[in-house]
Parts: structure tokens; C-alpha cells; sequence
């Protein structure tokens, strides 16, 4: 290539940082190694590192959401929310991709997988943990990992997005906080947090940024179920019934996890306007 075709673009990258060092492209793309001859099963493993890359950055955004939530900074919050919700859009599409590959193409390489499953995604966990979506038996997955149980232990000494979200609720309203222990279980729908929000809906004008809080929940948790909901469908149409490589029942398990509601209230309230 000429200068002129290069249009002054730097060339030699001996001694500076280039565009491949920069994101560490040589180990991501070297990630990659199928246990199998099959061909489908790049495929399988690309789409599922790439899940636990978008999976890293919601951490990423969810973290920084609850930071800025309990320093009250809304604002900023709100554009993270936002971000993740977008990011489960992201990971919702890539369902498609999976898709195109057969129950043939999986089964010539599934025998690979051993015991390993989605299942076990420590990622997930922990967002699902930071969403209130708790169950620490699940911690049990973890116990062979010291930082990875480590990570879970300390997630569950926090409160919850939810639960800051209902703190502030409760701090605009004058009402006692109904958010609860940092470290307790899956939350359950109570009909005085949901009187609470209803206020909220009845008069968002004057209370904005918790409707607007709200709203942005809300629109998280849509994308969440849409993820949640492609995944049964993809596995479904997969493997059929099967179990889990992992030992769950497959497509029953996940299907379960449908009816989980994160943030039950917000669901609710709309039935009661």
C-alpha cells in the first residue's frame, strides 16, 4: 500500500501500542479451542464468550448504577440502566445466531461438554444476585473457585439494586424503608411497596425521578425476559427435552426461571392504576 492509499496512517507499530495490543485481541482470539472435529461447535463457543463478554460489561454498569444510587446522583444511574438493558438487546440477538445450527450439528459435539453448562456461569450469577434475584444454595457451584465464591459471598453482604431503588422510595415518600436485610433472599411482591410505587404513578410530575427509576427497572428487566425467554426457545428447539449437560431438567428449569419477576411491584402496580 502507498502513502497516498494509507492516507498518512501510521504504519509501523514495532515500538507503539497498536490496535490488536490495545484489546488484547491475540488472547481473546486464540480463546477459541473446540474439543471436537465438529464444525458447529466454534460457533457454540463464540457465542457463549461473547455472552460472557457483554455478561462482564452489565457487571460493569450494574455496579456503577448502585454506586451512583446510593450517593443519589439519579441522573447518571439512569444512563447505566439504560446501558444494560441495551446490552441484554444485545444478548437476546445472538440467540438468532445460535439458532441456525441443527440438533444433528449439536449432537456431534455435545458429548465434548462433559458436565459444563450456562448453568454455571458465575457472571450470571452475580448479576442476577445484584438484580435481587438471590438464592445462595446456587453458591454451592462455586465452592472449587475461591474468588468466585469470594465474589458471590461479598455480593450477597449488599444490598440489591431493587432494594437501594426501594430505599429512595421510601426516603421520598416518608415512609419506613421496606427494603430489608442486604443479604436476604429472592424479594417477594408485598402490597405496601407496591402502594408505594402506586403513588409514584399517580402523580409522576412530582415524584419524576423515582417514576423515571422506575420506568428504567422496568425496561431492564423487559430485555432480562426476552434474554430469558429466547434462551428456552433456542434450547428447545436445540436439544428438545433433554437434560442438561450441567444435570438441570433442560428446558423445564428454564422455563420456571420465566416466572421470576425481579422487580414484582413495578409489574403489579400497572393492574392497580
Amino acid at each position: 500500500m502507498t502513502q497516498d492509499a494509507a492516507h498518512g496512517a501510521k504504519m509501523s507499530f514495532a515500538k507503539d501500542m497498536s490496535y490488536g495490543d490495545y484489546l488484547g485481541l491475540d488472547a481473546i482470539l486464540t480463546a477459541q479451542n473446540p474439543k471436537s472435529d465438529a464444525h458447529d461447535e466454534m460457533l457454540f463457543i463464540i457465542q457463549h464468550q461473547t455472552s460472557e463478554l457483554w455478561m462482564r460489561l452489565a457487571l460493569h454498569e450494574l455496579q456503577a448504577a448502585r454506586d451512583t444510587l446510593l450517593a443519589q446522583d439519579m441522573r447518571a444511574a439512569f444512563k447505566m440502566l439504560t446501558r444494560v438493558a441495551r446490552i441484554f438487546e444485545q444478548l437476546n440477538g445472538a440467540w438468532d445466531v445460535l439458532r441456525t445450527m441443527t440438533p444433528s450439528e449439536y449432537t456431534a459435539f455435545r458429548p465434548a461438554l462433559g458436565n459444563s453448562s450456562g448453568f454455571q456461569s458465575h457472571q450470571y450469577r452475580l448479576i442476577e444476585f445484584m438484580l435481587g434475584n438471590r438464592n445462595s444454595a446456587l453458591m454451592q457451584l462455586f465452592e472449587h473457585d475461591t474468588d468466585k465464591f469470594n465474589a458471590l459471598s461479598v455480593e450477597l453482604t449488599r444490598p440489591s439494586l431493587y432494594q437501594i431503588a426501594l430505599q429512595l422510595l421510601a426516603q421520598e415518600l416518608g415512609q419506613p424503608d421496606p427494603s430489608g436485610a442486604a443479604g436476604q433472599e429472592r424479594w417477594a411482591a408485598r402490597a405496601d411497596v407496591q402502594q408505594m410505587w402506586q403513588t409514584v404513578y399517580a402523580q409522576p410530575q412530582r415524584h419524576w425521578a423515582l417514576y423515571e427509576l422506575a420506568e428504567k427497572l422496568v425496561d431492564l428487566e423487559d430485555y432480562f425476559r426476552r434474554w430469558r425467554f429466547n434462551h428456552v426457545t433456542t434450547v428447545e428447539r436445540v436439544i428438545g427435552f433433554k437434560r442438561g449437560t450441567g444435570g438441570t431438567s433442560g428446558v423445564g428449569y428454564l422455563r420456571k426461571m420465566l416466572e421470576v419477576e425481579l422487580f414484582p411491584e413495578l409489574w403489579h402496580v400497572r393492574g392497580a392504576l
